[in-house]
């Protein structure tokens, strides 16, 4: 399993539907941790000069410089199939890794992954808003109601108080940016973000339907009543601080931690992918005080001027030439997306290549099928990672139905590659 923007997890060693296909297939795993993230750091800060050595393309080559070594250190060079697994950003890594190494890798599974890389991603929160319409249209209208009166009251402020109504730590009364503003609604838009992208994952107890259940419940009042409901539901009772400086102070932190991330994210973000979540939707139904301008000036404060909207424009151009976008060429690479998951505009959702399909899975959100079965999944999910173990017993040249017996034997014949351990080369 190939790691991405985290620390390695050991839960990955001990669960998951890639513990069953390694089972049948007789194979070795192996987590492979992602470059400055957790433990692997080559550098002993995060200035944006030593950020100049991140990249997937850096991570696609530490990844291929460890397979070969690994095959050299154990003598697997003419018996090991490797099987790469990833999700989200890390499942981009792994078809990118069978397309530019297919010598190395015999095939991927590649969940919820963004191949497309794009500077404004509307269609993320546009995808959200159809989550919530899964529940009711009452429920979208709800929400659109509740941020035009937010709007108001932040542009035109009167007797209701914003800052006590949404327990902010700064009152948004006083002399405020508009990044300011931008931050204080993407602290609201992103309780609908996060349960909507991690819907029914039995990690995450609050659904899509319960906030709708509460959205619609004129028990709790009128529209924007019902939204400060759901902010508290997910805030608790710490007050929420919105300020653009907040944010910026910790992306300005250049002190490693095993669990920090954002600032690494973010500066990949700025110099490849942009995937910035705005609210320029059509409909809006999350109001329109997020635009880009505020996610491009981010890049700028952080880590530069140089780190302009048009260098961001740039290198995404860059980034979808190098590997191909939508049309990446590649075989032997199983995509698979969840209905229910924001960042699915951005990956490959039909089925092209018959060499490569494309498992669509409705009523589930982001990254799902990597997860063992359990008792509430739906049949469509199971089915879903029946057919990724099946995909595997095809590239693997066994029968699918069961273990050949020299599977069984002492040979190692296939390695599963997760994440976990460092292997850092530096240009």
């Amino acid at each position: 399993m190939i790691g991405g923007e985290a620390q390695a997890s050991i839960g990955w060693m001990t669960g998951g539907a890639w513990i069953t296909s390694a089972e049948k297939y007789g194979a070795l795993l192996i987590q492979l941790e992602h470059r400055f993230y957790g433990v692997s750091h080559p550098f002993e800060d995060l200035s944006t000069e030593n950020l100049r050595f991140l990249s997937s393309r850096q991570a696609l080559e530490d990844t291929a410089t460890f397979i070969t070594a690994m095959n050299q250190e154990y003598n697997l060079t003419n018996s090991a199939k490797w099987i790469l697994f990833g999700g989200s950003y890390a499942g981009s890594l792994v078809a990118w890794l069978r397309q530019k190494y297919p010598h190395l890798v015999q095939g991927a599974m590649s969940s919820s992954a963004p191949l497309f890389a794009q500077l404004d991603f509307p269609e993320y929160f546009q995808v959200v808003a159809d989550d919530l319409a899964s529940h009711s249209r009452e429920c979208v209208d709800a929400v659109k109601a509740a941020y035009v009166r937010l709007e108001e009251l932040v542009d035109n402020p009167g007797e209701e108080n914003v800052t006590a109504l949404f327990n902010l730590c700064d009152d948004i009364l006083e002399v405020n940016t508009e990044l300011d503003i931008s931050n204080f609604f993407q602290s609201t838009v992103n309780v609908f973000a996060y349960v909507a992208q991690y819907n029914k994952n039995s990690a995450l107890t609050t659904t899509i339907d319960d906030l709708c259940d509460i959205l619609v419940n004129d028990a709790y009042g009128d529209e924007l009543d019902r939204l400060i409901e759901v902010n508290r539901l997910y805030y608790g009772t710490a007050c929420v601080d919105y300020k653009y400086q907040t944010t910026l102070d910790y992306l300005n932190d250049v002190t490693i931690t095993t669990s920090g991330m954002m600032r690494q994210w973010i500066y990949q973000t700025c110099t490849e992918y942009g995937w910035y979540q705005t609210s320029s939707q059509e409909e809006q139904v999350f109001g329109t005080k997020f635009p880009i301008e505020s996610y491009t000036q981010m890049c700028e404060d952080v880590y530069g001027i140089e780190f302009n909207a048009s260098y961001i424009s740039e290198q995404i151009v860059k980034t979808n030439t190098h590997f191909g976008g939508y049309d990446i060429d590649v075989r032997n690479v199983v995509s698979v997306h969840g209905s229910f998951d924001p960042w699915y505009p951005m990956g490959i959702v039909e089925t092209t290549n018959p060499e490569s399909p494309v498992i669509f899975i409705e009523g589930t959100s982001h990254c799902m099928n990597m997860y063992a079965n359990s008792a509430n999944d739906p049949q469509e999910l199971i089915e879903a990672r029946e057919e990724v173990d099946r995909l595997i017993g095809v590239w693997l040249g066994v029968e699918t139905s069961g273990v050949s017996s020299y599977l069984t034997s002492s040979i190692i014949n296939a390695l599963l590659l997760t994440i976990s351990s460092l292997f850092i080369s530096k240009l």
